[in-house]
């Protein structure tokens, strides 16, 4: 078998998956579910109660738009925040007060300091644990629990628009992929594509689908029922887990020893957002490193087949063009082209819901090698014991 026939065969098969990935993997790339604004809202009197738990670690410089945003909300029920401080050391409780007291909503904030981190628990889910038992002794319990991350710009409507959804629909969980911020020329490169691979990875369409064996959500916004959370066991089940908010996911949807499933939905917003900034390659690098190779459950076989996969459905269309291009080799030359462009009319959505130019979508290659090297660069941190790193603290894989 001659070189080129080898390139021709490599390239034909990278288009082949395409085709498959737009036709039969739930239609992942078409971006398509969303939180309908114009929902029907229950009778003004049937807002159930919610309380917003919002784990904090030295979040006082978002706090002025996330917090305030929340206690801003529209909602007609019964609504208190639960700010849960995790040990910072920038005031973040002083700062929580202070923006309460300018709104005159000190009654709808509570503040909790968490005791010491403990062994087995990562900072986020043992602030959330606290915060959601603080709230279940209470003798008035919430229908809902709104878990959502300090740098989220909530849109004013949004709480009423996510208890409207699962009330309508029946749902136990609801949860939104926030529009994370896309400013800077790394953000625009990399970002709108780790909202892309996420698709991919966990298609919504079939997340939102009761029968279907897969779970995901976004942790920096669920919508959770407190009923559907006591009986998944709470955060405690999932105590130990870096990608806690698909665990929670997973914990909620499937019901153990059974067929039965329950139903959850995720899906985008253009209204709500992240504040958090990631305006260089090394802050989406560590982002993505840190939990990447806990993505593949810390296998070097999953890891290998990532990168072949990664290298074969992106990286091939491009080199197969290039080389056909060189070689005079017509066939290769448009079979490289036309996978190429399949991949990025799969990637366009997603452009598109980042308002960027158009051309950002040819540039999935690119992103997929960088992306290749940063899940490597996870497994490396992982098989030198450095485990995942965030908010100055380091969590050693199990």
């Amino acid at each position: 078998m001659s070189f080129t026939t080898l390139g021709l065969g490599v390239s034909l098969l990278s288009g082949l998956i395409w085709i498959g990935l737009l036709f039969f993997r739930g239609q992942f790339w078409r971006a398509n579910q969303r939180l309908d604004e114009d929902v029907p809202l229950p009778d003004e009197d049937a807002w159930p109660a919610v309380c917003a738990i919002v784990p904090a670690r030295n979040e006082a410089d978002v706090l002025p738009q996330s917090l305030r945003s929340l206690l801003q909300q529209t909602y007609p029920g019964p609504f208190k925040v639960l700010l849960v401080d995790d040990q910072s050391t920038d005031g973040t409780s002083e700062v929580a007060q202070q923006i309460a007291a300018d709104l005159d909503q000190s009654h709808s904030l509570q503040l909790l300091q968490t005791s010491p981190l403990p062994p087995g628990w990562s900072g986020k889910l043992w602030a959330m644990h606290q915060g959601i038992e603080v709230v279940l002794a209470e003798s008035t319990q919430p229908t809902y629990f709104l878990l959502t991350d300090a740098d989220i710009l909530h849109d004013g409507h949004n709480l009423r628009r996510l208890v409207a959804k699962a009330q309508q629909d029946h749902l136990d969980m609801v949860s939104l992929m926030v529009l994370l911020r896309c400013q800077s020329i790394w953000e625009q490169l990399l970002i709108p594509a780790f909202v892309f691979f996420f698709q991919k990875l966990y298609p919504f369409s079939w997340v939102n689908q009761q029968q279907k064996p897969i779970a995901a959500a976004a942790g920096g916004c669920i919508l959770v029922s407190r009923e559907a959370l006591i009986r998944a066991g709470g955060i405690a089940t999932i105590r130990e887990t870096l990608i806690d908010d698909c665990a929670l996911a997973a914990a909620i949807k499937f019901i153990p020893n059974t067929e039965q499933n329950r139903n959850i939905w995720l899906g985008l917003t253009t209204s709500t957002y992240s504040l958090r900034p990631y305006d260089t390659l090394d802050s989406i690098w560590s982002m993505v490193a840190r939990t990447a190779f806990t993505q593949l459950n810390y296998s070097g076989l999953l890891l290998l087949g990532t990168v072949v996969g990664m290298f074969l459905i992106y990286l091939i269309p491009p080199v197969s063009f290039l080389l056909g291009l060189i070689l005079g080799n017509l066939a290769m030359t448009l079979s490289g082209l036309c996978t190429w462009a399949l991949m990025a009319l799969a990637y366009l959505p997603t452009i598109r819901l980042y308002q960027l130019s158009p051309l950002w979508a040819f540039s999935l290659p690119v992103i997929a090698l960088l992306y290749n090297l940063m899940t490597l660069d996870s497994a490396r941190q992982h098989w030198q014991g450095q485990g995942g790193a965030w908010k100055g603290r380091v969590y050693p894989a199990p």
